[in-house]
């Protein structure tokens, strides 16, 4: 069976990248751009650094900012209603992972009005037509959404989030600037970057890993275990690896698949309204802890991809230990809680578990697993 690659049609990395929002719109021919971006950006003028780009250049543009941190079914079909009444002919998207999902769910009903109810582009929904074309600013170093197929929205009613794949999805431009994100604080800096880690190490260890993908997820790695440190303390270095490791690694796990770490911190999202990132850094460990024994001898890369000397003296029990220490220390060091005592109640975790196991991302994961294992994960997190 031949393996699929999708990336972005362009991208500009670097200081300054978003300069290049105007020309590329005028370029092809976009009339009027809809801008989603969550209200806290438009708050404190992050994304007023965009639409002033647009204004010098006399791009009209109106903004949607109904969007919230685990964007909703509510948040897309009101977007959807303000982006064909506004008569624009293109999404810009600035923002972490909730204004791309929303942007990305918009142009893919106002493509394909058959899927207004939202619900039925869960998995992998046979859409027809590309979505209205998507320019992705991403202003946080984690969840690639600029780059990538996937974008998820919460079902408030179910208390569920719905993956949804889709290749009509993917942004036609995304613009990584690191300036965009340099005014992330601390907190959101390390769950994102954490976020980023776990695309990269779920990436290289998935079901459908192969050998383009795997390229893809060490170098993503490497650059994220060298870079996170920093971007928390808002170094230049540091923000510039992150904006470049985040994208890298979504490069690959968009192609491939993810895990259960993403099967368990979905529901927490959904539940609790749990920062992905958050949950992904602390599930993240332990659950490389329970997949190990089906991971061959790709730990020993993680490990020297993560900065570990020497892994190839250790035996397979000392590599597979160092990375995941490795991946702890890492997340100690940017301040990322230990376990889920503040965030899951005990009764919950049927709900939990089975919310994880029937979820997209569990298919992938290399250790086949079941509703009462993944339970158990839950338990020694508490």
């Amino acid at each position: 069976m031949a393996n699929r690659f999708i990336l972005n049609e362009t991208s500009y990395h670097g200081k300054g990248a978003m300069e290049n929002i105007a020309p590329e719109m005028k370029g092809r021919g976009f009339q009027k751009a809809f801008v989603c971006s969550d209200p806290d950006l438009l708050k404190f003028g992050v994304t007023k650094k965009v639409t002033d780009v647009l204004e010098a250049a006399g791009i009209p543009y109106e903004i949607y900012s109904n969007i919230k941190a685990n964007p909703t079914i509510e948040n897309v079909q009101t977007g959807v209603a303000a982006f064909e009444k506004s008569g624009a002919d293109c999404l810009v998207a600035i923002g972490g992972g909730s204004s791309m999902d929303t942007a990305k769910a918009i142009g893919i009903i106002a493509a394909n009005p058959e899927f207004a109810d939202v619900r039925s582009l869960e998995g992998v929904a046979n859409t027809k037509h590309p979505s209205k074309p998507i320019l992705a600013v991403p202003t946080t170093a984690g969840t690639a959404a600029e780059v990538t197929i996937n974008y998820v929205i919460t079902d408030a009613e179910k208390n569920r989030k719905m993956v949804c794949v889709d290749p009509h999805d993917i942004p036609v431009v995304a613009f990584i600037d690191p300036d965009m994100m340099s005014t992330m604080p601390r907190g959101l800096t390390a769950a994102t970057g954490m976020d980023a880690l776990t695309h990269a190490i779920e990436g290289y260890t998935t079901l459908g890993a192969w050998e383009l993908s795997d390229m893809f997820h060490l170098k993503a790695i490497e650059i994220i275990a060298r870079s996170l440190r920093g971007a928390v303390e808002n170094t230049a270095e540091g923000r510039e690896g992150m904006a470049l490791g985040q994208y890298v690694a979504g490069m690959g796990f968009s192609n491939v698949g993810l895990g259960i770490v993403h099967s368990m911190a979905h529901p927490l999202g959904a539940l609790y309204d749990t920062p992905h990132g958050v949950a992904n850094a602390i599930i993240l460990p332990t659950v490389m802890e329970y997949n190990a024994p089906a991971t061959g001898e790709k730990y020993r890369e993680i490990a020297r991809a993560m900065g570990v000397s020497g892994v190839d003296a250790m035996s397979q029990e000392e590599y597979r230990k160092a990375a995941v220490d490795a991946v702890k220390q890492l997340s100690q060091d940017v301040g990322i809680p230990a376990d889920l005592k503040e965030i899951v109640k005990a009764e919950d975790i049927p709900f939990l578990a089975q919310s994880a196991y029937d979820d997209a991302c569990r298919p992938g994961n290399p250790r086949e697993t079941s509703v009462e294992e993944i339970a158990e994960l839950y338990k020694s997190l508490l």
